[in-house]
């Protein structure tokens, strides 16, 4: 079927909207969210059968889990404010048990404390996961001359030269697989721990840079700058807890606010890609897979390789950063034990795994533990999950189901004893899910945002920009909804103040 000219309005169709939203992650969701609130007439359209992107709630053994995050940083405000304003408010959920570890050195070890991201504070907090030759190179970063950032570095590269490589690869790695399943010697340290970033441009060393961001972390905590809630919990004695989940899932969040989406007003479409973006005289043309489009605004909340294809004739130069992206595959293996079976239940909330180790899996998270509503729902059985898979590790995704399954098992009997088989198995397999921050990435953001504001009514987020959890998908999605609201005739209007309080 031949697209209509870019000046043509299809004849037809469905009717236009104000606001069209390519792409139901939380991110897209988010700002659909906003924006309706505002009074926009808005559209969202998702190729996939369902919203939510990669979050996604599913069953083993007859119980409800997430196959995807399964919990959301409670520190910072976006996503937790946004599940209490689409009804979740009252199955937000603190893990049950608090403290991670790590399986290095053939013991599982409890996680130091005073870190960012791996990075010590203190070389004493670090004493059993750090060798003692470790611990004394970490004392030399005092002595050393200030080491220049410049515009960027490498977490891994920068903390190997201050610290001592045993530091990046015992500590730094796991933490970071853990977020972005990614290469510590080629992310980031200006877009993933930008407060770091900057006291170490001031400080002498990295030590009394990490120290400066604790301080100024615990300044910000006190009660007098803190939501009445937190600073009641603090007054309490009780420290606020850092993550959240919701009970049933954090899958639950995207559908909950799809569903707030449409009760303001707006439509949410599965089952419908974009194919092709265009200019017209007052808006922008959607072609899709079902017919055509049009709307006064657009936002692309697509990964960014499906949106460098929509994008390329409209902005090329955004396309072309966009293209550049790389994305780090991953799959997750949900296991499920009778307790029966099992001759000691293991402890904690799960434990991290450093690549050093030569071990499959990276991470394990015992649910029953971390989350009693996960407990509850049988208490005869035990689920945990194990995640598997790096960027660099594309063979590894291959292998099947079984295998992956197999893979875990053996490395959670060497860690913890655990030798029961379990009752029920399911590999959920994020290909492409996470996108990775090497050194440059915000000059590659800051180039694609130079080039969208370029174009009326043209907003792009998502997890490839300024975070990939969910709070900072979350403020992304409202960063777009804002941009498209506050041009002219783009939308309805910007949200009022009652709908930014409750986003």
């Amino acid at each position: 079927m031949s697209a209509p000219p870019a000046d043509a309005r299809p004849a037809g169709r469905e009717s236009d909207a104000d606001v069209l939203v390519l792409g139901a992650g939380v991110a897209g969701l988010a700002a659909a969210h906003r924006l309706a609130l505002g009074g926009a007439r808005v559209t969202v359209l998702e190729a996939d059968s369902r919203v939510g992107g990669k979050l996604l709630c599913g069953e083993i053994a007859g119980c409800a889990v997430d196959l995807g995050a399964e919990s959301m940083l409670a520190r910072r405000p976006e996503a937790v404010d946004l599940a209490r304003a689409v009804g979740l408010g009252d199955a937000l959920r603190p893990p049950a048990v608090f403290g991670g570890a790590l399986w290095t050195r053939g013991e599982i070890r409890p996680m130091p404390k005073g870190h960012l991201m791996g990075v010590p504070g203190d070389p004493a907090s670090v004493a059993g996961v750090i060798s003692p030759d470790g611990l004394a190179r970490i004392a030399e970063d005092s002595r050393l001359p200030a080491t220049p950032l410049g515009e960027d570095v490498s977490i891994g590269e920068y903390v190997a030269q201050r610290l001592g490589p045993e530091v990046v690869d015992r500590l730094v790695e796991p933490l970071l697989g853990g977020v972005y399943a990614g290469d510590a010697r080629r992310i980031s340290l200006r877009a993933t721990l930008p407060q770091l970033y900057e006291a170490a441009r001031d400080e002498p060393s990295l030590l009394a840079a990490v120290r400066a961001v604790q301080r100024a972390a615990a300044s910000a905590a006190a009660p007098e700058g803190a939501a009445a809630e937190g600073a009641a919990t603090r007054a309490a004695g009780a420290e606020a807890p850092v993550f959240l989940g919701i009970e049933g899932g954090v899958g639950r969040l995207p559908e909950a606010v799809a569903a707030a989406v449409r009760a303001a007003g707006g439509t949410v479409r599965t089952g419908v890609a974009a194919r092709a973006l265009r200019r017209t005289p007052d808006g922008w043309l959607v072609e899709c897979a079902d017919g055509a489009r049009t709307a006064r605004a657009v936002v692309v909340a697509l990964p960014a390789g499906s949106a460098a294809r929509l994008l390329r004739e409209a902005a090329p130069t955004a396309a072309a950063e966009l293209e550049r992206v790389e994305y780090a595959s991953m799959a997750l293996c949900t296991l499920a034990f009778r307790r029966a079976d099992l001759a000691e239940v293991p402890r904690g909330s799960g434990f991290l795994v450093p690549p050093v180790d030569g071990h499959t899996i990276k991470a394990a998270t015992f649910s029953s533990n971390k989350w009693q509503w996960v407990a509850d729902q049988d208490p005869g059985l035990f689920l945990l999950r194990t995640s598997v898979g790096r960027i660099g590790e594309p063979a590894l995704l291959e292998r099947d189901d079984d295998e992956l399954v197999r893979l875990s098992l053996r490395d959670l009997r060497e860690a913890t004893g655990l030798a029961a088989r379990p009752v029920a198995s399911l590999v959920t397999r994020w290909r492409a899910g996470l996108p990775q921050y090497p050194v440059g990435h915000l000059d590659a953001v800051g180039r694609v945002h130079r080039a969208i504001a370029e174009l009326p009514g043209l907003a792009v987020c998502g997890a490839a920009y300024g975070g990939v959890g969910i709070p900072a998908c979350v403020a992304d999605g409202h960063r777009a909804a804002d941009r498209v609201a506050a041009q002219p005739g783009a939308a309805a209007g910007a949200p009022s103040a009652e709908a930014r309080m409750d986003t």
